[in-house]
């Protein structure tokens, strides 16, 4: 008998270790440093970075950046990144401070494609739950196609960050990759400006005239000049 109290005694120590082990493995996976895109207290440097004032980029070879503004306000309201024949427009919104954002704005977007007589799927991705919409169009050519763009979104302290990937990186993963790490490195500055709960964050120019490099290590001067982006890309 005395054998058989030692074996259970001995199966209880292991079960209680096992438990300690998943609790400390548990701690360490809570421990362990959120990936980005990242608010700005987590990532305060800007050394390596575009500064953009709400977003800054982090350089990449062959990276091209171009600034989106709104053609009756003048006012730039997205940064859209081409990389490898595949494009990424980011946006950054205010949010409330003890709330989320994308659950609605999945929402909206779907309700958007679908009066433009597209279809939208939800998906698990590698940033959570992604939208994949497909937009009628027409090609060059004259025969009838889709715009296929991929909605990624990130609710951060008081701010909300949307991506949209076009191109090959909105369906082929491999293409994506590349793309998919510049919005990793994002980092988002919110300010402590009281603003509305899905107000653009402002964006400006490049302070100096540091560019993006490019394709083949050539630069330039200056950024590309600012352009206006796509209308399905807007929200709210």
């Amino acid at each position: 008998m005395a054998f058989g109290r030692l074996r259970k005694n001995k199966q209880e120590q292991d079960t209680n270790d096992d438990a300690r082990s998943d609790e400390e493995d548990a701690g360490a996976i809570a421990e362990a440093p959120a990936s980005g895109p990242y608010d700005v207290a987590d990532k305060p440097s800007e050394e390596g970075y575009v500064d953009l004032g709400a977003l800054r980029i982090a350089a990449a070879e062959g990276l091209q950046l171009r600034l989106e503004v709104e053609e009756k306000t003048q006012r730039v309201v997205a940064v859209t990144l081409d990389l490898n024949g595949s494009s990424l427009q980011l946006q950054a919104f205010a949010a409330p401070r003890s709330d989320t954002l994308w659950d609605d704005i999945r929402g909206q977007i779907g309700k958007s494609v679908g009066s433009q007589g597209g279809t939208v799927d939800e998906l698990e991705g590698v940033f959570g739950t992604e939208l994949l919409a497909k937009v009628p169009a027409q090609a060059q050519d004259g025969s009838k196609g889709f715009r296929v763009a991929r909605f990624v979104g990130v609710d951060g302290p008081r701010w909300f960050l949307r991506g949209v990937f076009g191109g090959p990186a909105a369906m082929d993963p491999a293409a994506a990759g590349p793309l998919e790490e510049v919005f990793r490195n994002v980092v988002v500055v919110r300010g402590e400006q009281p603003l509305p709960p899905r107000d653009l964050l402002q964006l400006r120019l490049p302070r100096d005239s540091s560019p993006l490099p490019r394709a083949g290590g050539a630069t330039s001067d200056r950024p590309a000049p600012p352009e206006r982006g796509p209308e399905i890309s807007t929200i709210g």
